[in-house]
């Protein structure tokens, strides 16, 4: 379970480029939640799960992750029981490394790239093949003459490979083309629920934050302005969240991203 209490950040305090980042936000997200979270840019959906990741410190409030508090443990201790996925494809794997290498990296098995069993190779094998974007045959290419849908489906299972406590996607889909996007969506949501992955995804698709997982937040100005999930996610629109959006703001929604995706 992740556990966030009353956290805040302000970037630039005192000055004139002042921006409250997250302001007293508290959520608590169960064990096995899929939760998608929407918002206008500046909302402080990636500076959420930055905080969550330890890219900085905090002003105030605590982060814990199945009852341990982790908000001074920094982010390359963090990582290894969060798995996280950026917008940009070319981050999360090694380009000048093989699939297989990259792989070995990810599981933590093998030691020296040459001491990696042929079982090993196998799994590999059999995991890759599971994406159905015929990686399995091409192991010993370097990652980076994959392409973007290719390279953030192998960053997908490289995050996944040993089923960390929590899994953060921050718009893993943006940079793709929409057929490439709308694939590796399901592949996604196929890992999250044969793994029972607790998982905070971050899109700007409305209808894909409708669809995908159980339980869907709406961000704005730094605060979680709405929480839905059961029934009453299940029956809303994307007309719904707009008017939402507008009722609880004051204002209506002002993003050409969020509207035309």
């Amino acid at each position: 379970m992740l556990e966030l209490r009353r956290i805040s950040k302000t970037f630039h305090p005192g000055t004139q480029d002042e921006r409250i980042a997250l302001n007293d936000v508290s959520l608590k997200v169960e064990t096995g939640d899929f939760v998608t979270v929407i918002g206008a840019n500046g909302a402080g959906k990636s500076t959420l799960f930055n905080a969550i990741s330890g890219t900085f410190q905090l002003d105030r409030g605590n982060i814990l992750l199945d009852g341990r508090d982790i908000t001074w443990v920094p982010s390359h201790r963090r990582s290894r029981v969060i798995g996280q996925l950026f917008q940009d494809p070319m981050k999360g794997s090694a380009p000048h490394m093989s699939i297989e290498e990259n792989l070995a990296l990810a599981s933590g098995r093998g030691g020296w790239f040459s001491h990696i069993s042929r079982r090993d190779r196998e799994d590999f094998r059999e995991r890759l093949r599971l994406l159905g974007m015929g990686l399995e045959d091409r192991m010993e290419q370097p990652v980076g003459l994959l392409s973007g849908g290719q390279r953030q489906a192998l960053t997908l299972l490289m995050a996944t490979f040993s089923k960390p406590q929590l899994l953060l996607l921050d718009e893993h889909t943006a940079a793709l083309d929409p057929g490439t996007a709308e694939k590796v969506l399901e592949l996604t949501d196929k890992i999250v629920r044969e793994d029972h992955l607790t998982c905070l995804m971050v899109t700007h698709n409305m209808q894909s934050a409708l669809e995908l997982g159980n339980r869907t937040l709406m961000m704005n100005h730094g605060r979680i302005i709405l929480d839905t999930r059961g029934e009453e996610r299940a029956g809303l629109t994307v007309a719904d969240l707009l008017e939402r959006f507008r009722r609880l703001n004051g204002a209506e929604l002002d993003n050409d991203r969020m509207l035309l995706s």
